[in-house]
């Protein structure tokens, strides 16, 4: 059983390290999981680097882009629950009020298409992150303060969605064949590493989110397909993904 701490934490963060003179950042931050969509964003607009965000083994930098009329936090997000709960952690220090987080999942049902679009409405919780920011329960109800923007914009741009819960967890190696349909029994269209974790933490903290995701590898079949899991593959279609995301922080800033 994970216990749930009272009171301040003993570690505390102090946002991200800093490169510039700007501490406060655009209230609305986009994150992707994706590096090539990451660094094709930043190839793309008018950006500056703000700071970096690092742990033991790795560093990742913060930017501040101009899409179209608005300023945005532009970063990308880390796989797992506890990476991407440190992220949301130390970009609210910085002033981020509104978290876009979309990327890459697997789907549970195989009527869904390569990189079709996943609202995910409830999260069944196998992450450890959340536990500490939320309630023991088995799932945790998401946020539907932007959906209904976020599907204005997916008919604009003539996307399909499907909506449903997710499955997050922390050991994809153990998407056993016997837990594959137990949450699809429960109704998961698709099995992440992040949404549980990014849901506890943006409502401990009362910070506004929305994610999504576009559908990979398909565990709806007798053989693993891993379809366009690899990066670069569709990459042209993940492109138009992402301009979803940018859209709907344009709009909400």
């Amino acid at each position: 059983m994970i216990r749930m701490g009272t009171g301040e934490p003993v570690i505390k963060t102090h946002g991200i390290h800093l490169t510039s003179d700007i501490s406060t950042f655009p209230s609305v931050a986009v994150g992707v999981f994706s590096r090539l969509l990451f660094e094709d964003i930043v190839s793309k607009y008018q950006c500056s680097k703000v700071g970096y965000m690092k742990n033991a083994n790795f560093t990742k930098d913060v930017y501040i882009i101009k899409y179209k009329e608005v300023e945005l936090t532009f970063f990308m997000a880390s796989v797992g629950a506890p990476h991407i709960a440190a992220d949301i952690e130390e970009l609210s220090f910085n002033g981020v009020k509104k978290f876009i987080i979309f990327g890459n999942c697997g789907v549970l049902d195989k009527t869904i298409p390569d990189c079709g679009i996943i609202i995910p409405t409830r999260a069944y919780k196998e992450d450890g992150v959340s536990y500490h920011y939320s309630c023991e329960s088995d799932y945790i109800d998401m946020s539907d303060k932007f959906k209904e923007v976020f599907k204005d914009i997916l008919k604009k741009y003539d996307f399909d969605y499907r909506e449903g819960a997710t499955w997050t967890t922390d050991a994809f190696y153990r998407e056993t064949r016997d837990k594959v349909d137990y949450y699809k029994n429960k109704g998961c269209l698709c099995v992440e590493m992040e949404a549980s974790a990014i849901t506890a933490v943006c409502e401990y903290k009362k910070l506004d989110y929305f994610t999504f995701y576009y559908a990979g590898d398909n565990l709806d079949s007798i053989e693993w397909e891993e379809r366009s899991l690899h990066g670069e593959d569709m990459l042209d279609k993940k492109k138009e993904v992402a301009l979803l995301a940018l859209e709907l922080a344009r709009i909400i800033s």
